[in-house]
Order: structure tokens, then sequence, then C-alpha cells
């Protein structure tokens, strides 16, 4: 059982909380129990697992599977644990896996959203988890947005991270261009926006486009898109949080697809 915080192993895990080392690494953290689940559930590869003696003992099966798609495990003490996981809590178990098994195509047809320099990982995290909910086809986050592997970003989406699919894009502006090309509308958010986000052909390929938690889009994404849409709000309020911004749009399309069918 690792107990040392100065074994090479648990300094190497340490340092996967920056963004930097997550790079340069090649790895990134899988932390908790539902985590590991839902990646043992799509056969997730994983590189390293450490769980404490009494996580082990109670979780015997999904250490066995846990066991089975990684290239190392190791028991460790619950003050190692503590060390390597980012929670204030953990529940016993983390994990490692390589951010190059996470590749994925965006398919340019269906309901996309594409998130201009979000920062906060909770939201990216919602949205995605939203997202998947809602039956959007797909997510492009600018390369300027927070890291897609950032551990708030995947515990956020409740597992459903393995199973969306999400692109980091090298130039957000040319993904745009390459969505209009393939037929699909581009409907930016804009506080001044004319039309309100219920009076857009949701049922036509689409793409929601998001920006910043401060600045909102770049005066560039606005230009690019087909349409700006704002959602309506009290005098009192400056603006909503944009994984509320997204669900809202995402539900308004399924609401319009149901509709359409039954018409």
């Amino acid at each position: 059982m690792l107990i040392s915080l100065q074994n090479p192993l648990v300094k190497q895990l340490r340092k996967l909380r920056s963004a930097k080392e997550r790079q340069e690494q090649g790895l990134f953290l899988l932390e908790g129990t539902h985590l590991i689940q839902e990646a043992c559930r799509v056969k997730y590869p994983l590189e390293t697992v450490c769980c404490t003696p009494e996580w082990q003992s109670s979780n015997q099966s999904l250490w066995q599977q846990a066991s089975q798609q990684a290239n190392r495990t190791e028991v460790v003490s619950v003050e190692v644990l503590k060390a390597i996981a980012t929670t204030v809590q953990p529940d016993g178990i983390v994990a490692t896996a390589h951010r190059s098994s996470h590749h994925t195509q965006i398919p340019y047809g269906g309901l996309a959203l594409a998130l201009e320099n979000i920062q906060d990982p909770g939201n990216v995290g919602t949205i995605i988890r939203t997202a998947t909910a809602a039956g959007a086809s797909g997510l492009w986050l600018s390369a300027d947005s927070v890291d897609m592997y950032h551990p708030k970003v995947l515990r956020a989406t409740a597992g459903q991270w393995f199973r969306f699919p999400i692109a980091v894009t090298p130039n957000l502006r040319t993904t745009i261009q390459e969505c209009q090309q393939a037929g699909m509308q581009i409907v930016a958010t804009l506080a001044d926006a004319q039309l309100t986000y219920w009076e857009v052909d949701w049922l036509r390929p689409s793409v929601i486009l998001l920006g910043n938690e401060g600045a909102g889009l770049s005066a560039q994404a606005i230009a690019q898109s087909d349409l700006c849409v704002k959602i309506p709000q009290s005098a009192e309020v400056e603006s909503l949080n944009v994984a509320i911004a997204a669900a809202l749009m995402l539900y308004e399309a399924q609401r319009q697809k149901i509709f359409s069918t039954t018409q």
C-alpha cells in the first residue's frame, strides 16, 4: 500500500491538477465512484487506478472492472488519496486516463453547440450534461476555453462526458464556416437581438453559439452568425448563466421537434 506523499507516482498524479501538466503528461484525473463506473461502462481505457482499502473492500466488483481496464492499480492510504484528489472529501477512488483516448468527430447536422472562450468548468460540464439529455449531436469548444479534461468539467457532466461528442477546435471561425457550408444555421446569443430564441426554426440543422460568461461573444463570432437571438429577462437582471441559456434553447429545439411529429 502506498502511504508516502513523496512516492514518485503520487507526485506525478498530484501534478495533474494543472492544465499544463495534463497536457504535458497526456493524462487527466477521474475522481469518484460514479465517474469510474461510467468509464467502466463504456470501456474507457484507464492508465492508473488508486483506491483506499476501505473503498476496495466495499466495491469489489467495480474494482475488478477498473483493474481490467487499467495498466496499473494501487491501494493507497486515505491521506495519499486526499493528496491526489481535487475534491475536499474524495470518496475513495481516483484514476487517470489518456487524453488521446478521447477522439471524436462532431457531425455537421442535427443540433450542435459551439462555445467561445467559456472559462468556468462547471458551466462547460453542465452544458455537456444538458446537451446530452436534450439529444444534441455534439459540442465544439474553442481552444481558449477551459480545459475539457478539467476535473470539475468531468464531475459536472455526471458521467455524460464519456458519451457525448466533444471536440476542441483550434479555430472556431473555421469550424463555423464549415458548419455553414454543410447547411447548418449559426444561432448566436445577443442581449439586444430582435428575435427571441423561440422564434427560431430549430427544426433546421443548427449550431447554438455561446460566448464568455462576462464578455459574451466576440464581434467576429457575432458577424459570422446567421441569426442573433435574445432570452427575454427583467431589466434588473444583467444576464443569465451561460449553462441556463444553453438549456433554454436546447429544450425549445426539442419542444419544436416533438410538436412537429405530433401534427
